[in-house]
Order: C-alpha cells, then sequence, then structure tokens
C-alpha cells in the first residue's frame, strides 16, 4: 500500500483514509493518481461508481 500511496503521489495515510471510507469524498485527481498507478481504466471506475453500491468495490478489486 506504501509503494502505491507513494507512486501516486499521495501520503500512505490518505489512502488508508479512502479504503476505509474515512475520506468520503476523494478529490479527482487523487482518484485518478490512483488509478493510474494500479492500471485501471478510469473509465471502469466511473461506471462502476454509476451503478452506486458495493458493486463497484468487487468489480475494481477482481
Amino acid at each position: 500500500m506504501v509503494e502505491v500511496a507513494a507512486a501516486a503521489g499521495v501520503s500512505a495515510e490518505t489512502l488508508r483514509k479512502i479504503e476505509t471510507g474515512r475520506a468520503p469524498t476523494p478529490a479527482f485527481f487523487t482518484v485518478a493518481a490512483l488509478v493510474a498507478v494500479l492500471d485501471l481504466p478510469l473509465d471502469d471506475l466511473a461506471a462502476a461508481c454509476a451503478r452506486g453500491g458495493d458493486e463497484g468495490e468487487h468489480a475494481l478489486s477482481a
């Protein structure tokens, strides 16, 4: 996790807060940086968010 956070240019604590829901509305550029580091298509994240619920979490972590 520390490596992902560093590569995205965010602190490990920020990433922890996003993962645990303590940062309910992370900045778009933070999310975009994390998606890029994880090599996920931003379109997939947007589609998962549009569906709502926990479904997107499972789809993106697969």
